[in-house]
C-alpha cells in the first residue's frame, strides 16, 4: 500500500494578525517552543511513511522557498518532498483534486492520501497514528474518510459533523451531514446529543476513489485540474520536485471547499472519531493555550512587567511589554505594528486586516523583516525619498541581477564578504567597505563566502516600493 501525505499550506490567518500576515502566514509562525506549525506538520507526515517515502505539499508560489527550507530544518530521514505551487489561491477542493491526479498518475488509483492542513496543532502523535491507521482501513474500502474530532466545548468557531450508522466496532461511522458554525445555543444541544464531531478539515482516501467523487459530483473541478496539470511542466532539482501550475488554466478553477464540492453530496463519507488533542490555532486565544499561566492567569510569552493584571496574555518580540491595571486582554507587539484586544472578541482581529487590506497597507501583507531566497532583509527606517534595510545573504546566495528605475542603493558590508555586479564591473567588497548603485544600473549581490553576509543598505530616490525591480536574470526561478 502507497501512503502519499498531502499537506495543504495555504490561507493568511488574518486572526493572529499581527504576526501572521499575508506574506508570512500561520504555518510559519514560530510557537513557544521555537517550531512553527509546518515544521510540525512535516514531522507528523514523516512518521506515517517509511524512509524514502514522498511528502507532496500543495502551496502558494510566493511560500516555497520558506516551505522548502521548512522541509529540509525538519530533518527528515530520507523522506522526498514535491511541491504543487498555486498561483494564488483556490481553496482546498482544487488543491485535492490536483494532488490527487498526481498522486493517481505516479502511483496509481489505490494509492491513499492522508489530507493534512498546515497550520493545525496535534501534541498527541501516537494518537493520531492510531486515528489514521484506522482512517486508512476504511479509506481502503472506497470511503472517503474525514477525521471528527471530540468536541469538549460548545464551540462557535467550528463545523460539525453529525455522526449516523456505524461502519466498524472502532467509532468509524457514516456521516448523516456536515452543518455549518452554529450559534452558541445550538452548540450546546449539539455538544449535549453526543451525535455531533467538530469538522477538522482531515481526510483521507484512497487517489481513484476521490476522483470519481470529484467527476460525479464536481465535474468542472475534475475535468479543470487534469487540463492545468496537462500544461504544468514537471521539475527536479537537489531531489525536490517541483510543479509550478500553469497559471491561466489553473485560475479557472473554482474558489470552493472540498466539503461545498464532494464531502456534503457524496453517499460514500466516513468519519472517525479523532480523540487525539487538536487545534487549528485560530485565535489569539487558542495560541495563548500553549503558554503556562501565572497565578493571576496571565500568559507571557517575551519581556513583560505585570501590574495588578488578570487573565491578559502579552506577546513581545523584541520590547518589553508593561500592564497596570488592566483584565482579559490580548496585547501583541511586533516591529511595526502593535494589537490590543479583549479577549473575549479575539476572533474579530480579521476586522483589522481587512481593514487594512481594504487600504493597501504594507502591514497586512509584510514584516519588517522579510525572508527572500537568498535570506532575509529588514526596514531599519525609511521617509521621504530614503529607506535603510539590514541584508542577511545566505552562503551561497544571489539575489538576481536586476535593476532599478526611481532609486539609487549606498551598500556597506558589515560583516563577511559581497561579490558584486555592478553595470559591467565586478568586485569583491569585504568587511567595512562600500559601494554605490546608481539608478538605472543592472546590478548583483551574492555572498560567496561560508559565513552570512550582513550589510546595510541605504535606498534614495522619489519611489522606494518593492515592486521597483526588473529582473533580467535569477537562480530562483522568479524571472519567467
Amino acid at each position: 500500500m502507497t501512503l502519499i501525505p498531502v499537506i495543504l499550506s495555504g490561507g493568511a490567518g488574518t486572526r493572529l494578525w499581527p504576526v501572521s500576515r499575508e506574506g508570512h502566514p500561520k504555518p510559519f509562525m514560530r510557537l513557544p517552543d521555537g517550531q512553527t506549525l509546518l515544521s510540525k506538520t512535516y514531522a507528523r507526515a514523516a512518521a506515517l511513511i517509511p524512509q524514502g517515502g514522498v511528502i507532496l505539499t500543495v502551496t502558494n508560489r510566493e511560500h516555497y522557498f520558506a516551505s522548502k527550507d521548512e522541509f529540509q530544518e525538519a530533518k527528515l530521514p530520507q523522506h522526498r518532498a514535491h511541491f504543487l505551487l498555486e498561483p494564488e489561491g483556490r481553496n482546498t477542493a482544487p488543491a485535492i483534486a490536483l494532488a490527487a491526479s498526481v498522486i493517481a498518475k505516479e502511483y496509481g488509483e489505490d494509492a491513499l492520501m492522508v489530507v493534512m492542513a498546515a497550520d493545525h496543532l496535534i501534541q498527541d502523535a501516537v494518537g493520531f497514528e492510531q486515528a489514521t491507521a484506522h482512517a486508512l482501513e476504511l479509506a481502503a474500502q472506497g470511503h472517503l474518510v474525514t477525521y471528527g474530532v471530540c468536541p469538549t466545548a460548545p464551540e462557535t468557531g467550528f463545523g460539525y459533523i453529525e455522526v449516523g450508522n456505524p461502519l466498524d466496532d472502532k467509532g468509524g461511522a457514516e456521516v448523516l451531514r456536515f452543518v455549518e458554525k452554529p450559534d452558541l445555543q445550538t452548540a450546546e444541544q449539539y455538544l449535549q446529543s453526543g451525535r455531533f464531531l467538530w469538522n477538522s478539515g482531515m481526510f483521507c482516501f484512497s487517489a481513484g476513489s476521490v476522483l470519481r467523487e470529484l467527476e460525479e459530483h464536481a465535474p468542472d473541478i475534475s475535468g479543470l485540474a487534469e487540463e492545468c496539470l496537462r500544461k504544468t511542466c514537471t521539475e527536479e532539482s537537489a531531489g525536490i520536485v517541483l510543479r509550478e501550475l500553469q497559471a491561466s488554466s489553473f485560475k479557472q478553477l473554482p474558489d470552493i471547499s472540498i466539503d461545498y464540492a464532494v464531502m456534503e453530496r457524496s453517499r460514500k463519507v466516513a468519519v472517525i472519531p479523532a480523540t487525539f488533542d487538536w487545534s487549528d490555532i485560530g485565535s489569539w486565544n487558542a495560541l495563548s493555550q500553549l503558554v503556562a499561566a501565572d497565578p493571576q492567569q496571565n500568559r507571557v510569552q517575551g519581556e513583560a512587567v505585570l501590574v495588578d493584571t488578570r487573565n491578559t496574555f502579552v506577546l513581545g518580540e523584541s520590547r518589553l511589554i508593561a500592564t497596570v491595571g488592566v483584565d482579559d486582554l490580548i496585547v501583541v507587539d511586533t516591529a511595526d505594528a502593535v494589537l490590543v484586544a479583549r479577549a473575549d472578541r479575539a476572533q474579530e482581529v480579521r476586522q483589522v486586516a481587512k481593514q487594512l487590506k481594504l487600504r493597501n497597507h504594507d502591514a497586512y501583507r509584510l514584516h519588517r523583516t522579510v525572508s527572500r531566497p537568498w535570506g532575509t532583509y529588514t526596514v531599519l527606517e525609511e521617509g521621504p525619498r530614503f529607506k535603510i534595510k539590514r541584508i542577511v545573504v545566505r552562503p551561497g546566495g544571489s539575489l538576481s541581477l536586476q535593476m532599478h528605475h526611481h532609486r539609487s542603493e549606498h551598500w556597506i558590508v558589515v560583516s563577511g564578504m559581497a561579490r558584486v555586479v555592478n553595470g559591467e564591473g565586478e568586485m569583491l567588497i569585504n568587511t567595512n567597505e562600500s559601494t554605490f548603485i546608481p539608478a538605472g544600473h543592472r546590478h548583483r549581490l551574492e555572498n560567496p563566502g561560508v559565513i552570512d553576509l550582513v550589510m546595510i543598505e541605504v535606498q534614495s530616490g522619489e519611489y522606494l516600493g518593492e515592486d521597483d525591480i526588473v529582473r533580467f536574470e535569477d537562480h530562483y526561478g522568479r524571472v519567467r
